[in-house]
């Protein structure tokens, strides 16, 4: 099967730069100029609207009155007991509606672009929390610098309370430096391994030390607890503060390579190529590191749609669920078994694995989850349920999750199928094919799947079809 080649490309921008499209997004943009396609879809994602899904639980009050349950004398043990886990269940509920809701965002709403991007930097500031206020801000921080100059971006998200909390730069103090911050913020966000030193490290977190937060989630500066005396960082010194970190690491070239690098591998392929990067990081220095025009420029580039980065991406779990929400235009009726798809597949929002975010590429696939992968389509649309289970994790209600395995959605069939009316029998499973599928499929496979069709009914048909090409490993790739 070779699908048309505009049309590829057109689905090829659609997945990378946000969660693929449907047949009606993908005419309407075959009509158009691909550089009218790129800033139509830039300009859709202008705006930014923020999550207000959690209501405010300030942090020290919820701590005290958990300090409080568990000193008072004048209560049974198991009554306190019952209270800590009401507490931690509305928190858990509470992300866990955030979850909900920025899934559904992803694979339906408008500004698909500064979403994706959202969910980008989302995995390269990785960052766990239990407060739930704390994760709604860092998000929405998130998404308001998702498009605009990354240093905004380093800068706001250095002062966070959920990233402030969860590299323990609350405890960071002149008497006690706490170095994880000052680490985490040159090997994972900025420099890279090897571009700095332990004394750099040290030193930075000196920088750092009175970086804190307040019970609302709001940066506070403490001077009491800060290192005022000379440091020494990346071959300077003077008495810096950590703004002064910041900006020292935004100038450093190393940064611009580092970020450059790896949207690279995120955007285009897991395969570096040096000239590409090089003039990545090149516009990067240029725009004073313009995440909006680097990724213009990206989408721009001949080289971006060469067809050794088209299909040569694995989609991670929470792009293959929104991929498949926005390129057949379906909702989940009930959200909670979302979540478990994502703790059986690996990724769950807001919760990953370490502060070096979820591993890519191949690391998302092996003989159980590919597995799991090709039978969601059946789940989805044929009601079955999941033949697999999640691990025990604490960190969310499993037992109610485990009992939702099943899924619900709503899809108009109907009109999906309309989109294909103009071809004929002959021509359906090719044509859904070109649509559904980034990499060619041979003749054999093609006519293997065309046989599952076998339905009287034009609708139907589509249907077996489609669920029958989703259920291929091929349609693990964009």
């Amino acid at each position: 099967m070779e699908a048309n080649s505009h049309q590829r490309q057109l689905q090829h921008f659609f997945w990378r730069a946000g969660f693929g499209a449907s047949p009606d997004e993908v005419k309407v943009a075959l009509s158009a100029p691909k550089h009218r396609v790129i800033k139509d879809f830039i300009r859709d994602s202008k705006e930014v609207h923020d999550f207000n899904v959690v209501e405010p639980m300030p942090y020290f009050s919820l701590r005290n009155e958990k300090r409080d349950m568990k000193a008072s004398p004048t209560q049974e043990l198991d009554g306190i007991k019952d209270k800590l886990k009401a507490v931690a269940e509305e928190r858990r509920e509470s992300i866990g509606n955030l979850n909900d809701a920025w899934v559904a965002r992803m694979g339906q709403g408008t500004g698909a672009f500064r979403e994706k991007m959202t969910f980008f930097w989302h995995n390269h500031f990785a960052c766990r929390s239990r407060m739930a206020l704390f994760v709604q801000q860092q998000n929405n921080t998130l998404r308001r610098h998702a498009l605009g100059k990354f240093g905004d971006l380093l800068m706001a998200i250095s002062k966070d309370a959920a990233m402030l909390q969860f590299l323990n730069n609350q405890q960071n103090r002149k008497k006690s430096p706490n170095e994880n911050f000052a680490r985490e913020v040159m090997e994972l966000f900025t420099l890279g391994r090897g571009n700095y030193t332990e004394t750099d490290v040290k030193e930075a977190a000196r920088a750092f030390t009175g970086w804190g937060f307040n019970g609302s989630g709001e940066f506070v500066f403490r001077p009491l607890f800060h290192d005022e005396g000379s440091k020494t960082i990346l071959g300077k010194t003077g008495n810096f503060t950590g703004e002064d970190v910041v900006y020292m690491l935004l100038s450093n070239p190393k940064t611009a390579q580092f970020i450059s690098t790896k949207l690279y591998r995120y955007f285009v392929n897991q395969k570096v190529n040096p000239e590409h990067v090089e003039a990545l990081t090149n516009r990067f220095l240029r725009t004073d590191g313009d995440i909006l025009e680097v990724m213009e420029y990206v989408f721009t580039q001949d080289w971006f749609y060469d067809p050794a980065n088209i299909g040569a991406q694995i989609k991670s779990p929470v792009e293959l669920l929104a991929g498949m929400q926005r390129t057949l235009q379906m909702d989940f009726v009930d959200k909670t078994p979302v979540l478990y798809a994502q703790k059986l597949l690996g990724q769950t929002l807001f919760n990953p694995p370490n502060v070096a975010g979820w591993p890519s590429g191949t690391a998302w696939i092996d003989s159980s989850s590919l597995l799991t992968r090709m039978q969601l389509p059946k789940v989805l649309f044929r009601n079955e349920m999941l033949a697999a289970s999640v691990k025990e994790s604490g960190d969310a209600n499993e037992e109610t999750v485990k009992r939702k395995s099943k899924f619900e959605v709503t899809m108009n069939w109907e009109k999906f199928s309309s989109f294909f009316d103009s071809f004929s029998e002959q021509e359906l499973t090719e044509a859904l094919a070109s649509h559904l599928i980034q990499v060619p499929i041979n003749s054999s496979l093609l006519k293997q799947i065309d046989k599952q069709g076998s339905a009287p009914s034009r609708v139907e048909r589509v249907k077996q079809l489609t669920v029958a090409l989703m259920s291929i490993p091929e349609y693990q790739v964009c």
